[in-house]
């Protein structure tokens, strides 16, 4: 089996969950706004209602987003996830072990694959074994990544706290 093409499996079936949601939030808020309008002319209930279509309408862009997304990803992996040799440069399609250091200390080490889509998701291995975290190259941790080998170290602040950065390898 081939991890990269299951790890892209598993992120476009998180992506088809997201926009299956969206599409009953959509719909729901909607159809919320509609018997709204239709039960009343008060005032006050105008305003729910149009509160509710732009409910519907934020679920709906949030939606086409993701569609659009799960469509690049789509096109990325049939032009061919790539193999990397183990002093290759991170590059797109690269799945990248990684050591980060706290300043207190703390080291945890990390799997990230960096694909053109799906920031900040985090995807199950097979059989629920362990977990890669996707990173896109315009992400700040992405941003850092991209050019990178095995050995190579950086510093990344997130959330005010600044954390040592290792690449561990490249594959």
């Amino acid at each position: 089996m081939d991890i990269k093409r299951f790890f892209v499996d598993e992120l476009k079936r998180v992506y088809q969950e997201r926009i299956a949601a969206a599409g009953r939030a959509e719909a729901d808020a909607a159809s919320e706004a509609e018997e709204i309008r239709t039960a009343s002319s008060r005032r006050e209930d105008a305003k729910s209602a149009d509160l509710q279509s732009r409910l519907a309408s934020g679920h709906r862009k949030r939606r086409e987003q993701w569609v659009d997304e799960v469509d690049k990803l789509i096109a990325f992996a049939e032009r061919g996830i790539p193999d990397f040799k183990p002093q290759a440069r991170v590059a797109l399609g690269a799945l990248v072990d990684v050591e980060i250091e706290s300043d207190e200390g703390e080291r945890e080490e990390r799997t990230l694959f960096v694909l053109p889509v799906g920031a900040g998701t985090e995807v199950s291995g097979p059989g629920g074994d362990g977990f890669v975290a996707i990173v896109t190259p315009t992400s700040p941790v992405g941003k850092a990544l991209v050019g990178s080998r095995a050995g190579d170290s950086f510093e990344i602040t997130i959330d005010g706290r600044e954390r040592h950065w290792m690449v561990s390898s490249v594959g």
